[in-house]
């Protein structure tokens, strides 16, 4: 008979009981407990990777509901814990270009609106960080600071008045076409993310649920 390995950690696993009739394994390095086979879809161990691919790929909560045949509820929850465990990956480049925008998308219902601000680095199109909020100079300074931190040697913005008094004025660009490349990535992400396009019935329910999808998307 093969060894039955772990799906966490690869390790070899031993026979630990029977659950609902169905046979349990126990890893030796880990400790962790799992089963073959499972009578809830969700508890299979490429779930989260199956969620996080058809996250990017545009389908809405239920969609994913029904396609892998798991709760909605099931659905949102994973979404903020793998939310959770994704951070933005650190930044070491000195003397690099920024590109800083905004989009909009709803909140709780059609009537509130929060702004999504973040920034990319403009030759490689990465994005470094984002915030969601109101578009004031409270919300968006310390996705600034972060920048300004990093040694940047230029950041260019749009003609939002908040700009000028956070970043200074000797690496501010404000001119036409300077902000081409996130203006690309913001019709992308209306494009991938379902919550986000303009005409939609679809809106995220509560903040986090929008910036673990957000999460999810930039770096998962």
């Amino acid at each position: 008979m093969d060894a039955i390995s772990c799906p966490k950690c690869d390790g070899p696993s031993v026979k630990s009981g029977l659950q609902n009739n169905k046979q349990r394994y126990k890893c030796r390095l880990c400790n962790k407990r799992f089963q073959l086979e499972y009578s809830y879809k969700a508890c299979y161990h490429k779930t989260d990777q199956s969620i996080i691919m058809l996250l990017k790929e545009g389908c809405g909560v239920r969609s994913i509901s029904r396609i892998l045949d798991i709760s909605k509820n099931t659905v949102l929850s994973r979404i903020l814990k793998l939310g959770k465990q994704i951070q933005p990956p650190p930044f070491h480049k000195l003397g690099v270009k920024f590109e800083v925008d905004e989009l909009w998308s709803f909140v709780g219902n059609k009537e509130n609106v929060a702004w999504i601000t973040y920034a990319i680095e403009q030759n490689t199109g990465r994005t470094i960080d984002f915030l969601v909020g109101r578009k004031t100079k409270i919300t968006i300074q310390p996705l600034i600071n972060k920048l300004l931190l990093s040694g940047a040697k230029c950041i260019y913005t749009d003609r939002l008045n908040i700009y000028p008094s956070l970043i200074p004025k000797a690496i501010h660009k404000v001119f036409r076409y300077c902000t081409n490349t996130i203006e690309r990535k913001n019709l992308t992400l209306r494009t991938h993310i379902k919550r986000l396009a303009r005409r939609t019935i679809c809106f995220s329910k509560k903040q986090q649920y929008l910036e673990a999808h957000l999460r999810i998307y930039f770096w998962g």
